[in-house]
């Protein structure tokens, strides 16, 4: 079992800290770029204490984080160097081998890349810049900021949702592509078809 420990709330490096998930929805990261830059002057560090990072210790003492990987993402090319992280679980005792099963097993890993085929929890990136694009995540992200799905504790849940989308539409190149995309993910998000996903919303049309 994994220990419990007290919070670890000293900045650290984002370099040092490992992703738990291959892609992310590169416009939901310079939307929060763009949060980033417009309250940075007057609450950077206060917005930083607010958005604290969950991460899992893994072998070698390493920071693995299980959410806001958007979020990292956006302040690593902001140029921020250090963030704040809430350790979820100690797995540092364990192998590497040993700490991925552990980890894939509570649904803290999404080895799932932009096409949205799994692939071995080896393939993660090794630092957040690394992560690579997946459209559909970003689509996802913006169905639910416009009211399409609610917000749910689930881990990954908007890239269940995005492999949702991705079945049924092609992929949004453009901005006028997204837009499009957006308008009819709205109208699949409040279908019957999508009622197993997390959030959904019943009777929404």
């Amino acid at each position: 079992m994994p220990r419990d420990i007290e919070p670890h709330l000293d900045p650290i490096d984002i370099d040092d800290i490992r992703p738990t998930q291959i892609t992310v929805g590169m416009r939901e990261v310079n939307r929060k770029r763009e949060n980033w830059r417009e309250r940075s002057e007057r609450e950077g560090i206060k917005y930083l204490e607010n958005h604290i990072l969950p991460a899992v210790l893994g072998p070698k003492k390493r920071f693995w984080i299980v959410d806001h990987h958007h979020l990292a993402l956006a302040l690593h090319r902001e140029g921020v160097q250090k963030v704040l992280v809430t350790i979820q679980a100690d797995l540092s005792d364990l192998s590497k081998d040993e700490f991925l099963v552990f980890m894939d097993n509570r649904n803290w890993l999404h080895p799932f890349d932009a096409s949205g085929e799994r692939l071995s929890a080896r393939d993660l990136p090794k630092h957040v810049e690394d992560m690579a694009d997946d459209p559909f995540r970003s689509l996802a992200g913006a169905v639910r900021e416009t009211g399409g799905f609610a917000k749910d504790a689930t881990l990954y849940s908007e890239f269940l949702w995005a492999d949702f989308f991705r079945r049924r539409m092609k992929v949004p190149q453009t901005d006028g592509q997204f837009e499009d995309a957006l308008k009819k993910a709205m109208h699949l998000a409040r279908s019957e078809d999508a009622r197993h996903l997390p959030g959904w919303i019943e009777g929404g049309h």
